[in-house]
């Protein structure tokens, strides 16, 4: 994110307890079933969903202070997710990180060594139901190597404020020459 200005990351909320590298408030908000029902409750979140046993959402944005910024948000979800946030989004733009293979993804799960052997089969159960999914998405993107697929992101990113721009007529491109209204 720091090569392109203008973008922020979501953190999403969950019921999954954090794994040994992860940060309350940088990779998750972890907070209980309870609560997560509660905020649910309160129509607090833009998308939810179940997955893999747990709870995931992303909460309610405020899209016209995230506009007069000229930032662009990333929401990191499942196809679950991604298609809640379409119907509530009108201008979101969806991109598929797709493995290079169903067998790329169970070496790199079993590599993590974060999960049980059950785990990582009922992941990549839950994976290749949302792999059927990626052709209604905007781009799909194989992420064979990181820093290649990070290229592609970055290259969509630009190619999609610059379409934003001239069909709109308003300067969405700035991200590219300043940082969120000030020059660079």
């Amino acid at each position: 994110m720091e090569a392109l200005p203008c973008l922020r990351f979501s953190v999403s909320y969950t019921t999954r307890p954090p794994r040994a590298n992860e940060q309350e408030g940088v990779d998750y908000h972890f907070i209980s079933h309870d609560v997560f029902m509660e905020m649910i409750e309160k129509d607090q979140f833009l998308e939810w969903a179940e997955v893999l046993g747990h709870y995931y959402g992303t909460a309610r944005i405020d899209l016209k202070a995230l506009e007069t910024e000229g930032v662009d948000l990333i929401l990191d979800i499942d196809t679950q997710g991604a298609k809640k946030a379409k119907e509530k989004l009108n201008h979101a733009i969806l991109i598929f990180l797709l493995p290079p293979s169903i067998d790329a993804l169970k070496e790199r799960l079993m590599g993590r060594g974060l999960d049980s052997l059950e785990r990582i089969q009922f992941r990549l159960a839950h994976a290749k139901s949302d792999i059927e999914e990626a052709h209604w998405y905007h781009h799909i993107v194989i992420n064979e190597r990181i820093e290649e697929a990070v290229e592609k992101l970055k290259a969509i990113i630009i190619t999609e404020r610059r379409q934003k721009e001239e069909n709109h007529g308003k300067s969405y491109g700035r991200g590219l020459f300043e940082k969120c209204g000030k020059s660079v």
